[in-house]
């Protein structure tokens, strides 16, 4: 699967798609992200077919690339962007607590789960930007948020198209716990 290699660029395209939106440290995408291709296919697979130690596995790889780079230097937490309890429940698991499993199995960043999901949105494959914007507006709430005053916080998704989804969770955090940092990785990114 090809890799973006944004994580070695200051400014990428991922930094770039939030630039001016929301503080933050650093943004990467990992592999790119288009709907026909391998990474498509897997994602796919992970979220719909149940192959949760997907999810993991690509936890895992991403983190054996990213360890040697300065990439996730000073993090304090990994915060995987939550789902809805009614859709987890549905699925059984939620896919990027799996991928955050499977960073933490290889940095030690430990992984929380501070951020919730307030309202089920529905799924934004098909939505246009101002349609997933909309859809995630004011759908996270954080919660203990003195566990994250101060923090390097790593806010990790699967993917980034609009990045609608980051950015109400990045906006969250910061409204919570503005002395916070943001740093931000999604598995694929689409540009």
């Amino acid at each position: 699967m090809p890799r973006t290699l944004y994580h070695r660029t200051y400014m990428n395209p991922m930094e770039q798609r939030f630039a001016g939106i929301f503080p933050f440290e650093r943004g990467s995408g990992h592999f790119f992200y288009a709907g026909d291709s391998d990474l498509s296919a897997l994602m796919h697979d992970l979220k719909y077919r149940h192959y949760k130690g997907l999810a993991e596995e690509m936890g895992k790889i991403v983190a054996q690339e990213l360890i040697t780079t300065p990439f996730l230097s000073d993090i304090d937490m990994i915060l995987p962007i939550p789902m809805h309890f009614l859709k987890k429940a549905r699925r059984g698991y939620n896919q990027t607590e799996e991928i955050a499993k499977g960073i933490h199995s290889i940095t030690g960043i430990p992984v929380k789960t501070n951020l919730r999901a307030t309202r089920p949105h529905r799924t934004q494959t098909k939505l246009t930007f101002d349609e997933r914007r909309n859809n995630t507006k004011g759908i996270f709430k954080v919660t203990e948020e003195c566990e994250l005053k101060g923090k390097h916080i790593l806010l990790l998704d699967d993917v980034c198209t609009t990045g609608s989804t980051l950015t109400s969770a990045a906006t969250e955090i910061l409204q919570a716990a503005p002395t916070s940092r943001i740093s931000l990785l999604t598995i694929g990114v689409t540009f």
